[in-house]
């Protein structure tokens, strides 16, 4: 692995902060770019009021000098200007206030139960501050920088919405999440992320954690609330002949050329050149302004699940996000392959390995 991340902060607490380690210097970046990716964060139908407080203004905190990356580790800061209303809940150092905003009813669906028996907590909010798909803010972040590296190699990331509890199309969507708004409920989805513009042969046949398809499902699979990663025809690829799932090669000037593209833009662990095409499974978000089932921990009694805020439904936000993981995964990939500590040695390399891939 060539680069490394980490992510730390809680929901409601003073900031999120990112931390990105591998990138090679010369790389031109500024807080622009990556303001834009989560501003698109933010946007879509069935947010919360969250979205409407957080500005997610991102701040580079080292790594970059005169808008250049250094080579050094890229710091990045995101403040939560909810904080001002939790900093009696979430101070650092015990005030002794009385408590408030205590979770004693696991939501199912949620880490709440399980992480509050892992980690032997007595109150569920130091679990679900963590689990939290606010830290997805600051993973967007780290992947709008590795989103810039890959532009920079000639590699595009986009993703489209496939289908929002069942429905697609913009108008059966919206009417599916008002139905959802106006029951409790909450709705999850397909969502599908796309790479253009990669490089024949990142990723590896000759050892099973150098296959491509590990770390690219893993980084989807790491997203809140994702049960199911495909990629080309994925499970479809089971139901039908070989004659039908493969794609045929043809002549193609100096090249070989594809017919389709229905192993979604890897073969053997490593990408074709085709398009990569990842599509995932969102399930619906397990807080429900309608709450399930649950129990009360403290009296041991049924009760109803903890409530506290959420979506009606984040699959394109989840899309967005998801684009920053891939991004994360190929960029990775990338250095894998054509390595340096600098710009000036990388793009080089990778020039040259597209003149020596053609026959």
């Amino acid at each position: 692995m060539k680069l490394r991340f980490l992510t730390a902060g809680e929901s409601h607490g003073k900031a999120l902060v990112g931390i990105i380690e591998g990138l090679p210097s010369g790389l031109a970046l500024s807080e622009a770019p990556i303001k834009e990716q989560l501003l698109r964060r933010k946007q879509g139908r069935g947010r919360g009021n969250r979205q409407k407080i957080e500005t997610d203004a991102v701040e580079i905190l080292s790594g970059v000098r005169k808008g250049k990356t250094i080579g050094s580790p890229i710091a990045l800061i995101i403040q939560n200007l909810d904080y001002k209303n939790w900093g009696d809940v979430m101070s650092v150092e015990d005030r002794g206030e009385p408590e408030r905003r205590r979770v004693e009813i696991p939501r199912p669906g949620h880490a709440d139960l399980v992480g509050k028996i892992k980690y032997k907590f007595d109150d569920m909010r130091d679990v679900l501050e963590r689990a939290s798909a606010r830290e997805t803010a600051m993973r967007v972040a780290l992947g709008s920088v590795a989103r810039v590296f890959l532009e920079a190699c000639g590699v595009e990331v986009e993703s489209r919405v496939v289908s929002i509890g069942g429905a697609s199309g913009e108008d059966a969507v919206a009417a599916a999440i008002d139905a959802a708004r106006a029951a409790g409920d909450t709705l999850g989805g397909v969502f599908e992320v796309a790479a253009k513009g990669l490089p024949i042969g990142l990723g590896s046949y000759v050892q099973w954690d150098r296959r491509l398809e590990g770390p690219l499902s893993a980084a989807v699979m790491s997203l809140n609330a994702i049960k199911g990663v495909e990629i080309g025809l994925g499970f479809r690829a089971a139901e039908i002949p070989g004659s039908q799932a493969h794609d045929a090669y043809e002549p193609k000037g100096k090249t070989v050329g594809y017919r389709s593209n229905r192993s979604g833009g890897v073969d053997g662990g490593m990408t074709t050149g085709q398009p990569l095409v990842i599509r995932a499974a969102m399930k619906p978000l397990a807080t429900l302004m309608k709450p399930l089932d649950s129990v009360d921990l403290k009296t041991m009694k049924a009760a109803k699940a903890h409530v506290e805020r959420s979506d009606v439904s984040a699959v394109e936000a989840a899309a967005v996000i998801s684009e920053s993981l891939v991004a994360l995964a190929l960029a990775d990939a990338v250095l894998d392959k054509f390595g340096g500590d600098s710009m000036s040695e990388i793009l080089p390399r990778l020039k040259q390995w597209e003149k020596d891939s053609s026959f």
